[in-house]
């Protein structure tokens, strides 16, 4: 590994958007074109990061998504443009990305180790900020792009967040006027995002928000549907609000796929521990959530970043596709996979059971003496589901609250039908952030389950099958 490669990985391993620079030869130029974009449905858009120093382009699920951004190319301060990381490898992309009717853009910045002083000055620069416009231009039209991501991080003073502003309303007319995309990657929340000024929104055709690095634990789906909810508040419209998940952990940065070799069964949690600590990401289960959520509330998905993601039945770009065309699956169907038998109480020695092994809604899901039957066979569903007689485990009306009682219920796809095992023993249901709860501590026939804020005890340890 060269010395380049060293600090590139480095700067990967320090932020979500890392910057990796190096300088090369020129490029090949191409015909300009431009490419018709997947279609998901209502417009829903599935966008995924590829960095210019990670990941195949061959290995890209190209049908799966519907924008790519190439992350990334740096700025100078005087508008023009360092030289572009691995120029060959965003060709290719940009060839199989158009053969399979994918869009892709230029990424622009980065976390570049916090270092924006080259976006600083050139956005406060008029001769520089039109240099900057046309050397944008002309990398789009050389390497046949369908457009520009922008991504300073941050502007963080008045000054700044008006030229920031002046910068991307000169950017829209360039890019749209030329039939070309314009986005922007966005931070999560907080005095930061309010920078980014409501005249912006216009300028752009979406925000990617970058809702990861953030939250106790790590991006977790309250967490992250409440930083898209406060853009959304300000006035960007849901079809522009782009929900980022992260492809990887905190606090240390392992990504998606390291975890999942490391225990296959991580790819349905959302904390793992790895050498004594605690590594918190998006599993499967999150990753429907808040696609789920963001098909019915946002405009599409944003990744970071596409090599860090699985192949097969644990891929995460493949979750998202498959809640964004409503599901491989119908709700009252089987799970696809799973481990099916009894789930016990650590603290009582007694099983999970629906009541008086009734199939109507609402029945209620209880505690008893385990006997057997099918009203205490369950199936632990790689969809996050936990199914018995047909039909699946659910919080009452969808509640968040400390004491929402366990129900059966059809099956429909929503949160409050998610529970992710834990490896401490805990079923964890994301919406919520609670886990499965014996109620007052119970361990007698009849002991209603709820969800409660999640603890080690007795009570909420459970032996899966």
């Amino acid at each position: 590994m060269s010395d380049t490669t060293q600090t590139r990985r480095g700067r990967w391993a320090a932020a979500g958007l890392a910057l990796a620079t190096a300088a090369v030869g020129a490029a090949v130029a191409l015909a300009p074109a431009t490419a018709q974009a997947v279609v998901l449905p209502n417009g829903f858009k599935s966008v995924g990061y590829m960095p210019s120093w990670a990941g195949n382009v061959n290995t890209v699920q190209y049908g799966k998504l519907t924008h790519i951004n190439y992350a990334f190319v740096l700025p100078n301060s005087n508008g023009s443009l360092q030289g572009l990381d691995n120029p060959s490898k965003l060709s290719s992309l940009v060839s199989l990305g158009h053969a399979n009717n994918v869009k892709v853009s230029i990424a622009v910045g980065g976390w570049n180790d916090g270092n924006d002083q080259a976006f600083e000055d050139l956005a406060a620069n008029a001769t520089a900020r039109t240099a900057f416009v046309n050397n944008l231009v002309n990398l789009v039209n050389q390497y046949n792009l369908d457009g520009v991501d922008i991504d300073w991080e941050y502007p963080d003073t008045t000054a700044e967040s008006n030229n920031y502003t002046a910068l991307m309303n000169q950017l829209s007319t360039a890019m749209h006027t030329r039939g070309k995309l314009l986005t922007a990657a966005v931070v999560s929340e907080g005095s930061t995002a309010n920078f980014v000024q409501p005249a912006v929104f216009s300028a752009v055709d979406w925000l990617n928000i970058m809702a990861y690095d953030g939250g106790s634990p790590h991006a977790n789906y309250n967490w992250s549907i409440n930083a898209v909810n406060s853009w959304k508040s300000r006035g960007l419209p849901a079809s522009k609000a782009v929900l980022g998940v992260p492809f990887y952990s905190r606090p240390t940065y392992y990504t998606y796929s390291q975890l999942v070799a490391i225990d296959p069964a991580n790819a349905n949690r959302d904390c793992t521990t790895v050498s004594g600590v605690q590594q918190c990401y998006n599993g499967l289960p999150t990753i429907r959530s808040k696609t789920a959520w963001a098909k019915a509330n946002a405009g599409g998905i944003m990744n970071w970043e596409l090599s860090q993601d699985t192949t097969g039945s644990t891929s995460l770009v493949s979750a998202i596709y498959e809640v964004a065309i409503g599901g491989t699956t119908p709700p009252s169907s089987p799970p696809p996979g799973g481990r099916t038998g009894r789930i016990v109480g650590q603290a009582s020695g007694k099983c999970v059971d629906v009541a008086a092994a009734s199939t109507a809604n609402g029945t209620a899901i209880q505690l008893y003496t385990c006997n057997g039957t099918t009203a205490q066979n369950w199936t632990i569903g790689t969809d996050g589901t936990v199914r018995a007689l047909g039909k699946c485990m659910d919080v009452t009306s969808a509640s968040t609250a400390n004491g929402a009682l366990i129900q059966l219920w059809d099956c429909n796809g929503s949160g409050a039908q998610v529970w992710q095992p834990q490896s401490n023993g805990n079923l964890r249901n994301p919406v919520s952030a609670k886990c499965l709860d014996a109620k007052d501590l119970g361990t007698a026939d009849g002991t209603r389950l709820q969800i409660w804020t999640c603890a080690a005890s007795g009570n909420q340890i459970w032996t899966l099958p």
